[in-house]
């Protein structure tokens, strides 16, 4: 193990979260070349596929019948190997419209990054659920909120600009 320095560590250990935050984001906008590009060129899916082109094709066909998610980060477990290796333990809540159906699911992601070109990326992230349940009262369906008139009710976030299109305070 190559001895980091602490300000790099915590330097990577930064910039690691916004790679895990920006996945979130842009698999929320369903925007698959922004969440591709968090992933290192030559990544490995199994079955002897790899690269960015298979992944998004996996990931276009798996949120094909999930037209809306929200995943919101949590517990995030860093340990930095070397200037160049990390390895991370995420936990995640996400929330997904599947067909008529509004579910939460706990997961657990466990990833290694690499460093290349100067940028954390992911090299695997496994995907691994505690659970899944349905909500009692699913968001689909329910009226417009108008809020800040109403704090209940559906929110619309189908007209909110993408992350890339609009990103804030950058």
């Amino acid at each position: 193990m190559t001895d980091v320095s602490p300000l790099d560590r915590l330097v990577a250990r930064d910039e690691i979260r916004q790679l895990v935050a920006r996945y979130a984001v842009a698999m929320d906008a369903r925007d698959l070349d922004a969440v591709v590009a968090l992933f290192v060129d030559d990544v490995r899916l199994g079955h002897g596929r790899q690269g960015r082109p298979a992944l998004r094709d996996d990931l276009d066909h798996a949120l094909r019948d999930m037209p809306l998610t929200i995943l919101n980060v949590g517990t995030h477990l860093i340990d930095v190997d070397d200037d160049a290796h990390a390895r991370g333990v995420v936990y995640c809540r996400g929330e997904l419209q599947l067909g008529e159906r509004w579910v939460v699911q706990m997961i657990q992601y466990r990833d290694t990054y690499e460093r290349r070109d100067g940028a954390w990326r992911f090299a695997r992230r496994q995907h691994l659920l505690w659970y899944g349940r349905e909500v009692g009262t699913s968001p689909l369906g329910l009226p417009p909120a108008r809020w800040p008139e109403h704090d209940t009710g559906w929110g619309e976030p189908e007209t909110w600009p993408r992350w890339l299109d609009d990103p804030p305070g950058d």
